[in-house]
């Protein structure tokens, strides 16, 4: 059994419905026998860009058989069917259908996968800008603190601490 910490996030339409309906797509695809850890939601202020909404973002912890190619493959076709939009580029791979930074409907991000480091085109584990950013940090350490970063060799506690990312972060339920 596999285990992955996802990162969810949403600014455009009924965020809190979609998160909720992304939570239970993303559970009944991983391994719907296994019990999710779910964080609380927060509301944090846009990163990289401006924009009219704040996000809301949640982390989960998912047990799944799937490797994590298969948990991306199933991730995108779960933010598809929430309305978020992508677009193959040329050598095949999805991309955003504008700036990497903008609203969206969902945004589902594999930020950890066991204990692996997987460096592919279409997939980095851990997510490479995960410890720069304060949104990210504040729900995975809720759900696990005491989890060691593959490459940095040190507590998710630990790299929120460190994070020198000031933007607003509010736990909201």
């Amino acid at each position: 059994m596999n285990r992955a910490l996802l990162l969810l996030g949403s600014n455009k339409g009924d965020s809190e419905s979609i998160l909720k309906k992304a939570v239970a797509d993303i559970s009944s695809v991983a391994n719907p026998q296994s019990k999710m850890i779910l964080s609380s939601i927060y509301e944090s202020e846009p990163w990289g860009f401006d924009a009219e909404r704040w996000f809301l973002n949640m982390a989960l912890i998912v047990d799944t058989t799937m490797s994590a190619r298969e948990l991306l493959e199933e991730t995108l076709k779960i933010e598809n069917r929430l309305g978020r939009v992508r677009v193959k580029t040329e050598n095949g791979n999805l991309r955003e259908a504008h700036s990497a930074y903008h609203s969206r409907e969902i945004d589902i991000d594999i930020i950890l996968f066991n204990e692996e480091i997987i460096n592919e085109v279409s997939l980095i584990v851990p997510h490479p800008r995960m410890h720069l950013r304060r949104f990210v940090l504040e729900p995975i350490v809720q759900i696990a603190p005491d989890y060691i970063h593959p490459v940095f060799n040190q507590t998710l506690l630990s790299l929120l601490e460190r994070c020198k990312d000031t933007s607003v972060v509010r736990r909201l339920s």
